[in-house]
């Protein structure tokens, strides 16, 4: 039986694996630390791929040229590469984009593209998330059938850097566009990600969620206030 790997740490993905990813006709192992992503076990399993559904650490070159790794990029590569594309694409104003399978190389983000589907970046992170996940097993099966033909990124390339917590601050300037934006600002970065929110002498205002009606043109919002020094409720 052919072998794959799946490399994850995200909550939704590690349940997409268990619930999902796992029952397919396959031998199947989930990685879920950088210490585990070793040559030695890889060359123990043998993978026919290897499948990053989201990580945070660089995979070493040695890996990445003795082994068939493809990643997963929630834009239309070559725009976007980089970190946080998700947030990056929502402040710029994108509500369609691409969820990206692509075989890795040493390049971040650049390597010959298998498959592309429509991905929706409306709503909440928790429906982008459930989105990603539903694409991520079609796609990964329809690799592993070879229902893909690689192709070479065209087109304009944009690279964009992770965003930082320090980013998620709602200065008085940012007010000055339309309530869309501060919607979108602040939708974006829902859990689990470092939230939207605003200082107020020596307390914050930590932004959870947000819903925005365009026919009456208001945001309503979830928030919690905190101690600007040590982030504890009050």
């Amino acid at each position: 039986m052919n072998k794959y790997i799946i490399c994850a740490y995200r909550e939704w993905n590690i349940k997409l694996f268990n619930e999902k990813i796992s029952k397919l006709p396959y031998e199947f192992y989930l990685i879920t630390n950088k210490n585990e992503l070793t040559i030695n076990r890889l060359k123990e399993i043998r993978p026919e791929f290897i499948f990053f559904l989201d990580w945070s650490w660089l995979v070493s070159k040695e890996i990445i040229t003795k082994f068939n790794c493809v990643g997963f990029h929630c834009s239309p590569l070559p725009e976007f590469r980089g970190g946080s594309p998700i947030q990056n694409q929502i402040i710029h104003g994108i509500e369609e984009t691409k969820l990206t399978a692509f075989l890795m190389n040493e390049e971040i983000d650049a390597g010959d593209i298998l498959l592309q589907e429509d991905l929706s970046l409306k709503g909440h992170l928790k429906d982008i998330f459930n989105r990603i996940c539903e694409l991520s097993y079609i796609m990964i099966q329809k690799i592993i059938e070879g229902k893909y033909i690689p192709k070479k990124q065209e087109g304009n390339v944009t690279y964009f850097k992770r965003r930082t917590p320090k980013e998620s601050e709602l200065k008085i300037e940012d007010f000055n566009n339309n309530l869309e934006y501060i919607y979108n600002f602040i939708r974006m970065l829902e859990d689990p990600y470092p939230n939207a929110f605003i200082k107020l002498a020596d307390k914050k205002i930590i932004f959870k969620e947000a819903e925005y009606d365009s026919s009456i043109k208001k945001i309503r919002v979830i928030a919690e206030i905190v101690s600007a020094e040590d982030n504890k409720k009050e």
